[in-house]
């Protein structure tokens, strides 16, 4: 656990920030108050997806998109 004033903190906040991912730092303020700081790692978006290679152009996703809403409309299809 690394131990650091809040001037020392301020003065080396990204070095602070990086060797807070591998073990707990404390700082320190002088009214005696200490605060810790946590890495925590924030989930990946279910969006956050990379991107597919396609021939279809823009016109053939629409084209397949109205084609899919007009089957659902039908019934017993």
């Amino acid at each position: 656990m690394k131990v650091y004033t809040y001037s020392e903190a301020r003065q080396k906040f990204s070095m602070v920030l990086d060797i807070a991912r591998f073990e707990d730092v404390i700082i320190k303020r002088r009214g005696g108050e200490t605060f810790k700081i946590i890495f925590t790692k924030s989930p990946k978006s279910p969006f956050d997806v990379t991107g597919v290679k396609t021939k279809a152009t823009t016109k053939d996703i629409l084209n397949a998109v109205k084609e899919s809403r007009a089957g659902a409309a039908e019934p017993g299809v």
